[in-house]
This record gives structure tokens, sequence and C-alpha cells, in this order.
């Protein structure tokens, strides 16, 4: 900079002699060259901005917090202020989760940055999102070596790209089931399930599609030749967010194969008995009986409706370093990391009772049982359960007194029943409101009849409407209710001295269950949390 002066002094003194105006423009001039001095972490940090505010542009394009009418005049707001209006948004995004659900503000403004700082690694730079997850099978061999013999072909690379978008999509939906299968002989749906309900996403011609399933099937260690017999096998997908897991199961049909894949991405720690559904009074119930050394504890339901979720949830609240806790599920579902857990496999002749004759042999405090399918598991588990030891179990049935049924009916006898079981627990899981676009419902007038008639406050419930955050279905997420039914003296004596019929438990049982079942479905309708529709639909 001084040999530059030095030169540029006898120059601007000899224009200024055949200019008289000259100085001050040369003054001007020094003023704005010392002011815009090249540095390379000032345009390094300008470039950083612009692509930041770029982004912040994108997220409130997509976010349901500004109204269409008004993303124009956010945006422009957006490129000038950039990460604030992002983190206003953010903040406000927060404090319309109701307290009880949200906890502490600053631990979920820290989890939102960090899922936008993950979605930033992994979106643009790179091509499209679904090029950033690895498909693996059971060994860790990446889908391409499987299915291309380590050489891609054109046509291979568009089946696996396909593959990965079908499979990145569900994950990025909360899709708890992928089902493609056949609509005709040269038509394939592919449709997800998501929060219960079955959607389709797409079409594909027969062609496509098949390759599609040849891929899954490749990586999921299932012979690909074979399209009638059923089969199933397991994949795991990675990615930039963590590891998902993935069951398959594929059957011949008409005009075809039809394959579904159910995920298993969920994280076994976020399970809590505070955050799935249950209420204060519940979840007392429930940690004062797991606190005890011994009992049972029998979660039944109908397929899918979240008992394995629960399940885990109590396991989370015991201490795994003071008591020894060992599991037997078909297949493991999610991982413990500090259990024992066992597979049932029926071709090494693995079985839940031969397990769990085992299982006594290994000083366990704690036996969790996947689900209780014959008489024998179901006898081993009640023995189990009188010998010291803390067994929690699962079964498939419509209420409680029909899980007490169907254990008679597996020829267990009264007084073991009577004195092995602690607690029956069924539920079922309905869908949450968006937060977003739930609305005040509009009730008819025989409606706000019965709720004056009950003496219920009916102003706080809401109807579905439907945004682009919950992709128009109005719902987003799930939550449980729960009956409880808890074994005192009286009923343990009636169940041992069989005095209780099994018609007049069967139908007043049910009754009472399916009762108790939309008082806890009422209770959540009047919170806001779901609507009188989704109630119906899940009870009846």
């Amino acid at each position: 900079m001084q040999i530059l002066a030095v030169i540029r002094w006898p120059m601007a003194a000899h224009l200024s002699g055949l200019c008289p105006g000259f100085d001050g423009a040369v003054s001007v001039c020094h003023a704005l060259a010392v002011s815009l001095t090249f540095s390379p972490l000032k345009l390094l940090f300008l470039i950083a901005w612009v692509y930041l505010c770029l982004y912040c542009i994108q997220r409130v394009e997509l976010t349901p917090l500004v109204p269409k009418n008004r993303k124009g005049l956010t945006n422009l707001a957006t490129l000038f202020l950039g990460p604030v209006s992002l983190a206003v948004l953010l903040l406000i995004d927060i404090w319309k989760i109701p307290a009880a659900e949200r906890g502490s503000i600053l631990r979920m403004f820290t989890e939102r940055l960090q899922n936008i700082s993950e979605s930033i690694k992994s979106s643009g730079l790179v091509g499209s999102k679904h090029s950033t997850i690895k498909l693996l099978d059971s060994s860790g061999t990446e889908l391409w070596e499987i299915y291309g013999h380590g050489k891609k072909t054109r046509q291979d690379s568009h089946t696996l790209d396909l593959t990965k978008e079908i499979i990145w999509d569900a994950l990025e939906g909360r899709a708890s089931d992928i089902l493609i299968d056949p609509r005709s002989e040269s038509i394939y749906t592919v449709r997800y399930r998501i929060d219960g309900v079955l959607r389709e996403v797409q079409q594909m011609d027969a062609t496509t599609c098949q390759a599609v399933i040849n891929s899954i099937k490749a990586v999921s260690s299932m012979d690909i030749s074979e399209r009638r017999r059923p089969q199933d096998g397991a994949f795991v997908a990675k990615m930039a967010e963590g590891t998902a897991s993935f069951r398959v199961a594929s059957a011949g049909v008409l005009n075809g194969e039809k394959l579904s894949i159910r995920v298993l991405n969920q994280n076994v720690s976020e399970f809590t008995l505070s955050n799935i559904g249950l209420t204060e009074k519940q979840r007392n119930i429930i940690e004062n009986t797991i606190s005890k050394p011994s009992g049972m504890i029998l979660m039944c339901g109908p397929t899918g409706s979240g008992k394995t979720t629960t399940l885990y949830a109590m396991l989370n609240s015991i201490d795994f370093y003071t008591r020894n806790v060992i599991t037997v599920e078909d297949p493991i579902e999610y991982v413990l990391p500090n259990a024992s857990q066992i597979e049932v496999n029926p071709r090494a002749d693995i079985t839940f009772a031969k397990s769990l004759r085992s299982i006594l042999r290994q000083d366990p405090d704690v036996i969790c049982v996947g689900e209780i399918r014959d008489e024998e598991t179901a006898k081993i588990a009640l023995q189990a359960s009188q010998t010291g030891h803390l067994v929690l179990a699962t079964i498939h049935s419509n209420s409680t007194a029909s899980a007490l049924i169907r254990l008679l009916d597996l020829d267990v006898t009264p007084l073991l029943l009577s004195s092995g079981l602690s607690m029956v627990v069924s539920q079922r899981l309905v869908r949450r409101l968006c937060n977003y676009c739930k609305a005040p419902a509009q009730l008819s007038q025989s409606q706000i009849r019965d709720f004056l008639k009950r003496k219920i406050n009916y102003a706080n419930i809401k109807q579905a409407i439907g945004c682009d955050y919950c992709l128009e279905a109005g719902y987003y997420g799930r939550t449980a209710i729960y009956d409880i039914l808890v074994f005192d003296d009286d009923l343990r004596a009636n169940i041992a001295n069989n005095t209780l019929s099994i018609t007049r438990l069967r139908k007043e049982g049910d009754q009472r269950g399916k009762s108790n079942l939309q008082k806890q479905g009422l209770l959540k309708v009047v919170s806001g949390i779901t609507s009188i529709e989704e109630i119906s639909r899940v009870l009846g």
C-alpha cells in the first residue's frame, strides 16, 4: 500500500494542476478505496450469508405458520434478515405446541436447529436427497453391489434410485408400512401407512415395479426367482439422521407379487411412560406395578394398536444397571443396549417356550415376552411371575376381559391366572389433530345437548381441516388411550373360585372395557388433542 501511495501522489499532483477540482475527487476515491478494501473473509461471509438467506426463504415457503397471502412479504423480509426470521418462526412453532408436550423450549429449539443443520448437509450439495441413503443387507453389503454385482448399468441405476426414493419418502413421511402390490397386470401401486391410515403415493408400470421389488428382495436376502411362495427378509437403511431397520414379507397374489415392508426406524429411547398418552393416574399405577419385584403385566389390543411401543416404554422406566432384563421377541424390533434380547427362530428350534425355560436359569429380574401364542408359553410366563420375576408380555385380544378369556382358552388354570397376573392393559391408537390447521368443531344441536347433559365443556373441541404440513390429512402423529384392569383380592378370589362366568365376563367385560376406552378418548377430544370422528373410527 505504501508503494502505491508513492506512485499515486506525483500523478495526483500533476492532474491537480491541470484540473482545479481534481483534489476533492481524489480524496473521495481514496476514502472509498480504503472502505472497500478486498478481504477474502468478507467475501466468504457474504456468499455464506446469501446462501443462508436463500435457504431460509425456502424454509419459510414450506412452513404452514405463514399464510399464503403473506408469503411474498415474509420472503422479502427473510431475504434481508435471514436466520433471524427463521429463528422467530421456530420459536412461534415451538410455542404453539401445548406446554405439557413441548417440555423445555431451549431443548426443543436446539433440536430443531440440529434437524435444520442435518437437512442442509444432506440436501442440494450432492444431488437428490435420496442419494444420501444407503440400503444394506444383514451382512452390511450395499444394494448396488448385490443387485448389479458391482457393475451398474444405466437401467440398474434408475431402478436403484427409484428404490431409494421409495424408502426415503417413506421415512420422511413417517410411514409405518410400505405396501407394493399389483392393481392389474400392467399397473402396480405404492402405498404408505401413515398414522395408521393407508395412502396411495404413486403408480408404476409392472416392469419397472418388478425391478424395484427384485432390488428390495435382493437386499433383504430373499430369493428373487421365487414369486409365488411367501418369503420373509430384512434390511437396513443408513443416512445422516441415523439408521432404520425394515422387515419385508412377499407373497404371490393375483396379477403378480405383493411386497409388505414394515418400517422400524423409531428411536427406542424416545418411548417413555410420560409421552405415550397415559394420564397421570394411569402412569402412577403402572410405575407402581413395575417397581414390584414380581408379577405379570399383560398388554392386549388388536394388531397395530401400539402394544410393543408401550412395552418398550415400560422397559425404559426400569433401571437396567440394578435389574437383569432379558427379552424374547419375534422378531427383535428395537435394540435395547443394556438388555439381553433373544430372537425366536423356529427353523433353529428356538421357540418362545424353550427360550423362557433357558432364561429362568440365567438369573433374570425382568422377563419380557414379545407375544403369548400358545399354552406352554402362557403357563411358563405365569409361573415365572410367581417365582420372583417381573414379567411383561403382550397378547392379541380386543379388551382386558377378552385377554383373560384367551388365557383360559389356552388351558391356563384359574388358580394360576389369579395368582400370576397383576395387571391387564388394553389400548388403542388415535391420530392427533394437526396443531397448525385444527379449528373449532362445528357441533350439531344434539351433540351440544348431549355435552350439556353430561356437564362437559365442549369449547375446546376441535376438528380436522388439512394443510401442507399434515399433507391435507388434518392429523399429525398418534397417541394412545388405555383401559387398565388391576387385580385386587376380590377379583383374584372370584377367578380362583370359578365364580366368574365366562359368558358374563365376555359380555360385561367387553362393554366395560369399551366404555372405559371411550371415556379416555372423550377426555382427549375435549382437550383438543383428537376429534370426535377419530374416536368413532377407532372405537366404533
